[in-house]
């Protein structure tokens, strides 16, 4: 499988009015958490195609592509990584391959669309230390990537680890935090409501706003309101 083939199929779904947009949506100006990403402008849909049909694709074309300047030539590795960890039976080269390049994998859909399916699972039945390690970091996606690998625990009904990720991350400034764990939060309210709550009733008066209005966005309204309003 050819690298050069690829992207040659890639570029010919480029669009630089969707490149304009896509620019500003995920915030790659001075400052901001997606500075200096450039974008072809290129939906996610061709981009699951190309990634299922080049899966084969050698790790050091794999490498190329998460070493890319370009948004989507970074989540087609990314998506790739994906689809070889799901057809692998050593799921954890892929997994190690994977997080040694968290530099690549820096804004928010790079990692919502491929942390929980390649770390969380990976994790599922293993030590999760690497987690907190991760949580601990000074940089937004590495402290992402832990809160999103929880999903599959979530969803397995293991709440220990979001929980605690969560506390250590109030106090947290960044509004993609804030988001991604109220986020988590929600869904164990989904499947625990109470859970939820026991964790909500103890730091929800100190939790950051929007970590609060996602975590209870799917509460009866007269509850919602008691805990916007700190009455709960």
């Amino acid at each position: 499988m050819s690298l050069t083939k690829l992207r040659k199929e890639l570029f010919k779904f480029k669009d630089s009015e969707q490149a304009k947009n896509l620019s500003g949506f995920f915030k790659t100006g001075n400052g901001d958490y997606g500075e200096g990403d450039k974008f072809l402008g290129i939906k996610m849909e061709p981009q699951r195609v190309i990634a299922q049909k080049y899966k084969e694709l050698p790790f050091s074309s794999v490498q190329s592509l998460l070493d890319s300047k370009y948004h989507e030539e970074r989540m087609l590795g990314l998506l790739i990584l994906l689809y070889k960890y799901q057809g692998s039976d050593d799921k954890e080269v892929v997994y190690k391959f994977y997080l040694k390049n968290w530099k690549a994998i820096n804004n928010w859909d790079l990692v919502d669309v491929t942390t929980p399916q390649i770390v969380g699972d990976y994790l599922l039945d293993k030590d999760r230390d690497v987690l907190y390690k991760l949580v601990a970091s000074n940089n937004l996606w590495k402290k992402r990537i832990a809160i999103l690998a929880t999903f599959p625990f979530i969803k397995k009904n293991q709440f220990e680890d979001i929980l605690k990720i969560s506390k250590i991350l109030l106090q947290d400034k960044h509004d993609l935090i804030h988001k991604a764990v109220g986020w988590m939060l929600r869904e164990v309210g989904k499947r625990d409501m109470k859970a939820e709550e026991e964790f909500l009733k103890k730091h929800y008066k100190k939790m950051p706003r929007t970590m609060l209005r996602y975590a209870i966005e799917r509460f009866p309204e007269e509850r919602r309101q008691a805990y916007l309003k700190g009455k709960k």
